[in-house]
């Protein structure tokens, strides 16, 4: 397997705080700073949640705009993805950044329980979502909770509301959600070739499922998601010292498997993307 690995780096996400571990970047000018590093690393894609100044998760488009703007400054070529995920709101204004046309988006096409919660994600709101996405020529990413989202997002690519080809996240490890299970996820990898063999996917591995997943991803072919948004910790013991020190050890993870991290022009074409500016 000689494909290259689009390596994502999920900067910060909804949960994590400087009490869990001191190196989650928060506000924006922390997101680019570690951003950049991820970026120097070998991560090539990057998953984006912005903060108010109390620490909670927000689909401000003022604050996605400064982001955005950053890491088109500090990050060129980058791809950026920015998040509609439910922490962030319950109905359209988990959109309300998307006509800053970033280059793809998150999007959920099923609802499924959260550690504490349902994550809800109502046909209503998927169906405005990505036509949100088309009309702003953002890519999605589905975000892939349980099997139904993958036959859902087929049929939404095939009845015209998705824009092929499709790029897929099999999330694995989120409590009462799929758990980390190799039979589960080679079924995944499976299923969406059968249903759509032009997709692209990524594995995201949730705490100690993470190495695992990039190392399964390497190993089928696919591509890895990383960062302090999933994981906080190293290993068992300690706490990660970065996001850009977790890239680094999928990119040299890649090596083992024949494969190595992708430049920001493959990671667009393999994404079918336009070429950054």
């Amino acid at each position: 397997m000689t494909t290259p690995c689009i390596i994502t780096v999920a900067i910060t996400g909804s949960v994590p705080t400087k009490k869990d571990n001191p190196a989650v970047p928060i506000t924006v000018s922390e997101q680019v700073e570690s951003t950049q590093a991820s970026f120097e690393a070998g991560a090539t894609l990057a998953h984006c949640h912005v903060r108010n100044d109390d620490g909670t998760t927000t689909s401000d488009p003022e604050r996605f705009g400064r982001l955005v703007e950053g890491l088109r400054k500090h990050c060129p070529g980058m791809i950026i993805q920015l998040s509609t995920g439910g922490r962030s709101g319950t109905g359209r204004e988990r959109g309300g950044m998307l006509p800053l046309s970033p280059d793809m988006a998150s999007l959920s096409t099923g609802s499924c329980n959260f550690p504490t919660r349902v994550y809800e994600n109502s046909p209503e709101l998927v169906d405005w979502l990505a036509s949100e996405m088309v009309k702003y020529d953002v890519k999605p990413e589905i975000e892939a909770f349980d099997l139904s989202m993958i036959f859902q997002a087929v049929k939404m690519e095939k009845d015209g509301k998705i824009k092929g080809p499709l790029h897929v996240q099999f999330v694995m490890g989120v409590k009462n959600a799929m758990p980390v299970d190799k039979d589960t996820f080679d079924f995944y990898v499976a299923t969406l070739k059968r249903l759509a063999p032009d997709a692209t996917w990524t594995g995201a591995g949730i705490g100690a499922g993470q190495l695992m997943l990039n190392r399964w991803s390497l190993e089928a072919g696919g591509h890895c998601r990383t960062g302090l948004e999933d994981n906080i910790r190293w290993n068992k013991e300690k706490l990660a010292p970065s996001n850009a020190a977790l890239v680094k050890r999928v990119a040299d993870l890649c090596a083992e498997y024949g494969r190595h991290p992708a430049s920001v022009a493959e990671a667009r074409k393999l994404l079918h993307l336009k070429a950054a500016a």
